[in-house]
């Protein structure tokens, strides 16, 4: 399929990022998805090791290296979409929330590295690839990043509220390269990672329920296609409501 456009996914193994494989799958896109493990061998799906990248975006260099690695397997030279997706939210010995005052520096550090400097250092690498084929970036950032969660901790919230600056800054400085920035902010969704409280809190949501992967799946696939060719340096809340 000489035609057929690629996305570059990192977080792609549960919740958002499963389906959002998917989403892109089905409509016949080339999925190239990053992790810390390495390609499963006994995985259903049919793409196999050659557009799977293990690496550590916690580490720069080791992300770094994915970067030479990625840009060798784009063999003509073109990614349509790259969605950062990757994130962590540590939480204390007993499952609690980290405030800015139990977060220890190196704690802090850590967070924003895969959360926020990994997507930098990506779209930066990544720029003649995107240029070439004049494409998008999703940055997924969170509805803590705009305002305390009972849930998130401070390092998460503060990454992801970075997250979404950063969007602006790279949309202003991209666009003239033909290559659209946006975001999404999911808010309650059903995935394995929901902390205990959460399905209390969704009888909070004015939709009265929380959201389902394929639901954010489907906004990150709009914000990655021609349907929305003049959209870039907005942040999109895909919570129910919940932010009003």
């Amino acid at each position: 399929m000489p035609d057929r456009k690629t996305l570059l996914l990192t977080g792609a193994s549960r919740g958002i990022g499963h389906a959002t494989v998917k989403r892109f799958a089905s409509a016949g896109w080339r999925v190239i998805t990053c992790s810390r493990h390495p390609f499963p061998e006994d995985c259903p799906w049919e793409a196999g090791p050659e557009d799977h990248i293990q690496v550590d975006l916690s580490d720069e260099a080791d992300t770094l290296r994915a970067v030479g690695e990625i840009r060798r397997r784009l063999a003509a030279g073109r990614l349509e979409a790259l969605v950062n997706n990757a994130g962590i939210s540590p939480k204390g010995p007993n499952g609690e929330r980290l405030d800015t005052l139990t977060t220890d520096l190196r704690g802090w550090a850590h967070v924003f590295q895969v959360n926020f400097f990994a997507s930098v250092i990506l779209a930066r690498g990544l720029f003649e690839e995107l240029r070439a084929a004049r494409g998008a970036i999703v940055n997924v950032t969170s509805i803590a990043g705009s305002r305390v969660h009972p849930f998130a901790g401070a390092a998460y919230a503060t990454s992801k509220a970075a997250l979404a600056a950063l969007t602006r800054e790279m949309a202003h400085d991209l666009g003239p390269h033909g290559i659209r920035v946006n975001a999404i902010a999911p808010g309650e969704i059903e995935t394995d990672i929901l902390s205990p409280g959460t399905e209390k809190l969704a009888e909070t949501i004015p939709l009265r329920r929380l959201g389902r992967p394929e639901e954010v799946a489907r906004t990150i696939y709009y914000l990655c296609t021609p349907e929305s060719s003049y959209v870039s340096g907005t942040e999109i809340h895909i919570n129910g409501g919940q932010h009003v």
